[in-house]
C-alpha cells in the first residue's frame, strides 16, 4: 500500500513487524495501516482457517467462555447505542451468531444481521430464530436511505478498503440516521506505552497485522468519517478484554516472561479509560444529508 488511505500521503513511519507485515503510520494524517497487505485469498484463509472456525464453534456453544463474552459485550454494545437513539430499524454488520441482534430486539429495534461466516448465521438463524443472512454490506438488502441505524462493532479494522465500507453504510442511512462502530485504539494508554518495548521483546499484543489491517485513533476515526459524509458524535473509551491482550491468568502462571509483561501493563489498559485513553473506544456518527 503506497499511499495512505484517509489523506493519501506517502509518508509512513514504521511502527511494528509481525509474521512480515509491517504496520506503518502516516506521517501527514496518524492513521495506522498495514503497508504490505495480505491479498484476498489471504485474507479469506484468515477467516476460513482453524482459528477461526474454532473462534465461531465456540460462540455456537451456550456456557463457553466465547459466547459467554459476546453476550456481555452485546449488552455493552446496547448501552452505547441507546444513549443517543433507543429505537428504529437496525442493521448489524458482522454480526456473529447475533447476541447483538437479539438483545437490540429486545429492546425494540426491528433489527437485523449480516455475518461473513456462514455457519455462524446460519445457527443465528436456524437455532436463534434471528434474521441474520450470510454475507457483507454490499449482501444487505436495505433499500438505500431506508435504515436508522447500521452497528459495526470490531470490523471497521478488518477491511481492505474502510472508505469504501463507510460509503456502503451512509447509503443504507436514512438523512440524520446512526452509525455505530467499536475498533481498538492505537493511541490509548496501553499500546502506546508498550510499543517502545515490542521492538525489544518482538513482542506487541496489541492487535497486531495482518488480522487487522487498520489501527485507528479517536482523532483519525473522526477524520476518516467527516471525509465519508458523516458527523462525528459521542466517543466512549473501554479497554479490550484482558484474556484478549495478556492471555487467561490459568496459562500465564506457566509463562514468568508473559506474566511479569501482564503484571507490568495490564494496570495500564485498565487505567487508560479512565484517563480518556482506553486501548478500545466506541464512536457514534450521524448521516449528513
Amino acid at each position: 500500500m503506497k499511499c495512505c488511505t484517509l489523506c493519501r500521503g506517502e509518508d509512513h513511519r514504521h511502527l511494528f513487524t509481525s509474521q512480515g507485515y509491517r504496520l506503518v503510520r502516516c506521517a501527514g494524517c496518524g492513521l495506522a495501516f498495514v503497508s504490505n497487505p495480505p491479498d484476498a485469498k489471504q485474507v479469506a484463509a484468515f477467516y476460513d482457517g482453524d482459528l477461526a472456525a474454532d473462534y465461531h464453534r465456540d460462540l455456537r456453544q451456550p456456557g463457553s467462555r466465547a459466547s459467554v463474552r459476546m453476550d456481555a459485550l452485546a449488552r455493552r454494545h446496547l448501552v452505547f447505542v441507546k444513549s443517543t437513539i433507543r429505537s428504529g430499524k437496525l442493521v448489524d454488520i458482522g454480526c456473529a451468531t447475533g447476541d447483538f441482534v437479539a438483545a437490540a430486539r429486545q429492546a425494540g429495534f426491528d433489527a437485523s444481521g449480516i455475518e461473513l461466516s456462514g455457519e455462524s448465521a446460519r445457527f443465528a438463524r436456524e437455532v436463534r430464530g434471528l434474521p441474520v443472512m450470510q454475507g457483507t454490506v454490499q449482501d444487505c438488502s436495505a433499500a438505500p436511505g431506508s435504515l436508522d441505524v447500521v452497528t459495526a462493532f470490531d470490523v471497521l479494522e478488518h477491511i481492505p478498503d474502510p472508505m469504501a465500507e463507510l460509503d456502503h453504510y451512509r447509503q443504507r442511512l436514512k438523512p440524520g440516521g446512526w452509525l455505530f462502530l467499536s475498533t481498538p485504539n492505537i493511541d490509548g494508554l496501553f499500546p502506546r506505552l508498550s510499543l517502545g518495548l515490542a521492538h525489544r521483546l518482538n513482542y506487541w499484543p496489541h492487535p497486531e497485522p495482518p488480522h487487522h489491517l487498520f489501527q485507528f485513533s479517536v482523532i483519525t476515526l473522526r477524520r476518516m468519517l467527516e471525509a465519508s459524509g458523516f458527523s462525528p458524535g459521542p466517543v466512549r473509551h473501554c479497554h479490550i478484554d484482558l484474556a484478549y491482550s495478556f492471555g487467561a491468568w490459568s496459562t500465564l502462571w506457566k509463562m514468568p516472561g508473559r506474566l511479569a509483561y501482564a503484571a507490568a501493563f495490564a494496570p495500564f489498559s485498565l487505567i487508560g479509560p479512565v484517563m480518556g485513553q482506553g486501548d478500545w473506544i466506541y464512536m457514534a456518527a450521524q448521516r449528513r444529508d
